[in-house]
C-alpha cells in the first residue's frame, strides 16, 4: 500500500486534518493537475487522495502525463486502490481538448537550472505555451478555481535580508540565459492575473521558496537532493559556488496544503509567497546542517569546487508568507525535519 510509508502517511493525515484548507468546496468535484509526476504533483495528488479516504470527499482527479507507463508506476498502489486517479497523455505545450473540471493546478514545466541555463528558448516556450494553453482552456470550461504554481525566483536577486512581500520588485538581468526561468515565471503570473481581469477566471499564482521532502527521486540534480545523498553516503558535500545565497524553504507537504489552500480560498488574479519563514539560511549554513546530521561521519563542506555557470546569482529571498496566513495556512516542518524525514522516507528510483 501507497501509505506503508509512515512518513508519507503522517504527512498526509496532517494535510487531510487542515481546517484551513477549504474541504468542504471540493466534495464531489473534479481536479486536473499538470506536473502530476513531479514531487510538488505527486503530493498534491497523493493529498486529494488520502482525503478522499479520510473524508469521504468524493474528488476525482484526471493528470496530464508525458509518460503513462512513469505515471502508472508512481501510483501503482494508488491506483489498485481506488478509481479516483486517472490519466490523460499529452504535454501543456500541445495541450489535448479537455472536458470541463471543477479545479485546475498547473504545475508543469522544467524545474533544473542547468537545463535554464542550455535549453532557455525551450524554458520559456514550456512556460509561456503551457501556461496559455491552460489559461485558454479554463477561459473555455469555466472551473471553480485554478492555481499556477510561480517560484520565489520572480524576485530576482535581492542582497539585503528584508522581508519580500508579494509586491517587492525585481531585478532579473534579462542579458542572462539562466533567467529565462524566473523571467518566464513572471509572465506567466501577469498571464493569470491577465485572464482573471479579462475573462473571469479564478486564477491565482503561488510563489514557493524551495520545496523538498518525501517524493525526491534519487536521481534528482538540484542541491538539497546532493546534499542528502553526499550526507547519507559519508561523502563531503561539495559546492560549486561560496553558499552565499540565502533564501527560505518549504517542506512538500506544507507546500501541498498551501497551493489546496489557495486553490480553495485565494482571491482571483493575486499572487501569494509559500514559505517556511523559520528556515531563511545561507547555502552554505544549510549544508553545515546536514553534515551534523551525521556526526559520526566527520562530513566536511567543501566551497567554490567546479563550475558554478548553472546557478542563480547570488540572492536573498527571505519569503513572507504573512499574506497566505491571512488565509489560514501555516508551515509545520523546519529545516532539520525536512532533511531528517525526505532522508528516512528514502528516495524514489
Amino acid at each position: 500500500m501507497w501509505t506503508e510509508n509512515k512518513i508519507l502517511e503522517e504527512d498526509l493525515k496532517r494535510i487531510a486534518a487542515s481546517e484551513f484548507i477549504g474541504w468542504d468546496g471540493f466534495r464531489d468535484s473534479s481536479v486536473f493537475i499538470t506536473g502530476g509526476t513531479g514531487l510538488i504533483g505527486q503530493t498534491v495528488i497523493n493529498s486529494l487522495l488520502y482525503a478522499n479516504r479520510i473524508r469521504k470527499l468524493g474528488i476525482r482527479i484526471t493528470a496530464l502525463v508525458r509518460s503513462r507507463e512513469k505515471a502508472e508506476h508512481l501510483f501503482s498502489s494508488q491506483l489498485s486502490e481506488s478509481n479516483a486517479l486517472s490519466f490523460i497523455d499529452g504535454s501543456v505545450e500541445d495541450l489535448p481538448a479537455l472536458p470541463r473540471f471543477d479545479f485546475m493546478i498547473h504545475g508543469a514545466g522544467p524545474t533544473q537550472s542547468r537545463y535554464f541555463v542550455t535549453n532557455p528558448v525551450e524554458t520559456i516556450k514550456a512556460a509561456v505555451s503551457g501556461t496559455m494553453n491552460m489559461l485558454s482552456a479554463a477561459a473555455e470550461t469555466k472551473p471553480r478555481g485554478f492555481v499556477y504554481l510561480s517560484s520565489m525566483e520572480v524576485y530576482g536577486t535581492p542582497l539585503s535580508d528584508e522581508r519580500i512581500h508579494e509586491t517587492y520588485p525585481c531585478n532579473i538581468d534579462l542579458s542572462l540565459p539562466r533567467n529565462s526561468y524566473p523571467e518566464s515565471k513572471r509572465l506567466c503570473e501577469s498571464l493569470c492575473a491577465s485572464y482573471a481581469a479579462e475573462y473571469g477566471i479564478p486564477a491565482r499564482s503561488i510563489r514557493l521558496a524551495q520545496t523538498f521532502g518525501p517524493g525526491v527521486m534519487r536521481d534528482d540534480g538540484r542541491v538539497f537532493a546532493q546534499f542528502a545523498r553526499n550526507a547519507v553516503a559519508g561523502n563531503d558535500i561539495v559546492l560549486a559556488t561560496a553558499g552565499k545565497t540565502r533564501r527560505t524553504y518549504l517542506y512538500t507537504a506544507d507546500a501541498a496544503s498551501a497551493i489546496l489552500t489557495v486553490l480553495s480560498k485565494g482571491k482571483d488574479g493575486e499572487s501569494y509567497n509559500a514559505a517556511n519563514e523559520t528556515t531563511f539560511c545561507s547555502i552554505l549554513e544549510m549544508a553545515r546542517i546536514v553534515a551534523a546530521l551525521y556526526p559520526e561521519k566527520h562530513i566536511g563542506v567543501i566551497c567554490n569546487s567546479g563550475d558554478s555557470s548553472a546557478y542563480a546569482s547570488e540572492a536573498h529571498l527571505n519569503l513572507s508568507s504573512e499574506k497566505l496566513e491571512r488565509l489560514g495556512w501555516k508551515a509545520s516542518t523546519g529545516l532539520e525535519d525536512m532533511y531528517r524525514r525526505m532522508i528516512e522516507s528514502d528516495f524514489i528510483d
